[in-house]
């Protein structure tokens, strides 16, 4: 596969603040939208009229319950045209994807400026948390419901399990991803948790689900980010600097699939985070490896996910990414490779993946809180939570 010309460019990113849980009332999924997409119109130089296009994922859920509707948006923003709108399937696994999706759009010729946009609220009743234990009983769903594998971080602790058991991997892994994550979240302003954490308070924490402890978990949150995307050309006639697209991958293998619906992944798949396929897709798009990338903006929902994930991109072998992280590698200041250098869902916000883009079009802007001296390429990662998952290549402009 031959590396493809970057085409397209992200010219605007917008924000909400990021809200504790149920915070955010009584505004609606599309007043944070909206807001968002505003704010990202600005950053841009453009009119919310220039928007053309929608990109969503997770089947435009605002979390798993509420969704957001290309005609609400269009309605209340005033925006009088769309040629295109769609949506990647999967979770948070599309996070990532959604840019490659609007960057498909616009080399297509389907539209010229499109957003992609995650509005999350989490109201008691649709909390993720507990999304599998108040779903109605399935025969994919009878495999993990009635042995209390009820939510996301059910699953992922029996992962992580297997992980530990398969190649000696500790919570010690664990607890660094955590730590580290925070020290990156306490610069940064709009990170919800910015007090120092100790190993001591790691290992202290209330067990959830064994052998993931309080902070292990992402943080559940409301809020909206929002990114336009745009043809290179015309990025460069813009307000911001273009943050051009270098590559976007969106898939995954089958027998990863399996891991929120059965548990039935073959020996070599279970303990990883299903990346692998995409990564190898992901760096011969962009004609790079993973010496190559400046930061990385992983997905982290879990802990675990992230050593898995490391090892999936290939910044560590297959079964070392405990050590890996253990060793200090993905620490901001003095690490090999910076890892969530905003705080990431651990410590900065949870909005389904959404904030890892931000970040990442902030540090090859050169204006990230913890600027990446002279990053020049950003891996930013969607899920992993079932198949698909997606990958992102963002570079800085010449």
């Amino acid at each position: 596969m031959a590396p493809q010309t970057p085409d397209t460019a992200i010219v605007g990113v917008g924000a909400t603040p990021y809200y504790p849980r149920g915070e955010s009332h009584p505004q609606t999924i599309t007043e944070l939208a909206g807001k968002a997409i505003l704010a990202a119109c600005e950053d841009a130089g453009l009119s919310v009229k220039d928007i053309d296009g929608f990109a969503y994922y997770s089947m435009a859920g605002g979390g798993y319950g509420r969704s957001m509707e290309t005609a609400s948006l269009m309605e209340t923003l005033g925006i009088p045209e769309v040629t295109f709108t769609a949506s990647l399937t999967a979770g948070g696994g599309g996070s990532a994807g959604s840019i490659g999706l609007a960057r498909a759009a616009i080399v297509a010729g389907d539209a010229t400026c499109v957003v992609s946009v995650m509005a999350l609220q989490q109201l008691p009743e649709y909390r993720l948390g507990g999304v599998f234990g108040k779903a109605e009983p399935t025969p994919e769903k009878s495999f993990i419901q009635p042995a209390g594998l009820t939510g996301p971080g059910h699953l992922m602790s029996v992962l992580a399990r297997r992980h530990m058991h398969a190649y000696g991997t500790r919570r010690e892994a664990f607890a660094e991803v955590a730590i580290s994550t925070r020290e990156n979240a306490i610069t940064r302003p709009t990170a919800l948790r910015r007090t120092p954490l100790t190993l001591d308070d790691y290992f202290n924490a209330r067990m959830i689900a064994e052998p993931l402890c309080l902070y292990d978990f992402c943080m559940e949150t409301d809020g909206a980010v929002a990114v336009l995307t745009t043809s290179l050309e015309r990025a460069r006639d813009l307000r911001q600097k273009p943050v051009p697209v270098v590559a976007a991958a969106h898939g995954g293998r089958r027998e990863w699939g399996r891991g929120f619906s059965w548990m039935g992944m073959p020996e070599e798949t279970f303990a990883s985070s299903g990346h692998a396929a995409v990564a190898q897709r992901l760096y011969a798009k962009a004609g790079v490896g993973p010496d190559d990338i400046d930061v990385a903006l992983l997905y982290d929902h879990f802990a675990p996910m992230v050593v898995m994930q490391l090892e999936d991109y290939g910044f560590c072998a297959k079964g070392e990414g405990g050590a890996f992280v253990e060793s200090g590698a993905i620490r901001y200041k003095g690490g090999s490779i910076p890892v969530n250098t905003h705080g990431g869902h651990l410590s900065e916000g949870y909005v389904i993946g959404m904030t890892h883009v931000r970040e990442a079009v902030e540090q090859l802007r050169g204006t990230a809180v913890n600027q990446v001296p002279g990053a020049e390429l950003a891996l930013v990662s969607g899920g992993p939570a079932t198949i698909p998952v997606s990958g992102l290549i963002l570079g800085r402009d010449a």
